[in-house]
This record gives structure tokens, C-alpha cells and sequence, in this order.
């Protein structure tokens, strides 16, 4: 106990100072990987809600989903009958003049996405896609949601 740390490092009894409460160099990364988690569930959460449109309750079935390259043009028919186009109502007399114009010259290679509410009127949604095909559009797709019983 009686010796110094000079002459036990052999340092010839210099010693070295070290600052005890100098500035850190460092981050602090405690803090910041919280405030990334809890931003990474906010988007989790919040990711869906950007991405449905007009609430529409869609029937069910086995298909799988589609992978899509692109941001597709979405055609929603809601219960009461309504017609949105990308989330703007459209009447029916319009749509295919507005579609059209969507679309531009490559209307035949363009994929139309329909989604029709389970209770709506079958009639009101054949009568969406034969003005979708008379407005020059061959892909015609149905959007469902995926069965929750298998």
C-alpha cells in the first residue's frame, strides 16, 4: 500500500494526468436507438391507413396477392353505387374519358385494378368494366381480400 503508481509502472516516478470530466467524443446512442424504434412503430402503424383509398368492405377468396411494379389505377365502387377513380369520385358518364386521359397511348397495356364493395349491385360493377374495356383497356383485375378461414 505504501507505493506509488510511478514507481510500480517503472515510469522513474512521472506521472501521467488524466482528465476526469473531459468533453465525450462519442453519442450517445441509448437515446437515439429509442427515438428510431418508436419511429419505426409509428410508420408500422400508420403504413397501412396511407394505403387503403375509399374504405370499402371487399369480399373474400383464396387468390394470391398480385406483386405490382408500379402505382396501378384503382377503379372503387362503394356501397351505395359511387365511382372513384385513384380516390376521386367520377361519374359513370366520365369515366372512360377520364381514363383515357390517364392513361395516354399505352392504354391497352395498363393494368385496371376494380374493387367493388361485397353488397354493392353486380350490375354496377359489370357495368364499371365494360366502360373500362370500351375505354381501350385489356387487364382488367379484381381486388379481393384473402380468405381468413385457411
Amino acid at each position: 500500500m505504501g507505493m506509488s503508481l510511478g514507481s510500480a509502472a517503472g515510469g522513474g516516478g512521472r506521472r501521467r494526468r488524466r482528465r476526469r470530466h473531459g468533453a465525450m467524443a462519442e453519442i450517445n446512442m441509448t437515446p437515439f436507438i429509442d427515438v428510431m424504434l418508436v419511429l419505426l412503430i409509428i410508420f408500422m402503424v400508420a403504413a397501412p391507413l396511407l394505403a387503403t383509398g375509399v374504405p370499402i368492405d371487399l369480399p373474400q377468396t383464396a387468390a394470391k396477392p398480385i406483386n405490382v411494379d408500379q402505382k396501378p389505377v384503382t377503379i372503387a365502387v362503394d356501397t351505395e353505387g359511387r365511382v372513384f377513380l385513384n380516390d376521386d369520385e367520377v361519374q359513370l358518364q366520365d369515366l372512360a374519358s377520364r381514363l383515357s386521359a390517364l392513361a395516354g397511348t399505352g392504354a391497352a397495356e395498363q393494368r385496371i385494378y376494380v374493387r367493388g364493395a361485397k353488397d354493392v349491385n353486380y350490375g354496377r360493377v359489370a357495368e364499371v368494366m365494360s366502360l373500362i374495356t370500351a375505354a381501350g383497356f385489356k387487364k382488367v383485375a379484381l381486388i379481393t381480400e384473402p380468405d381468413q378461414r385457411s
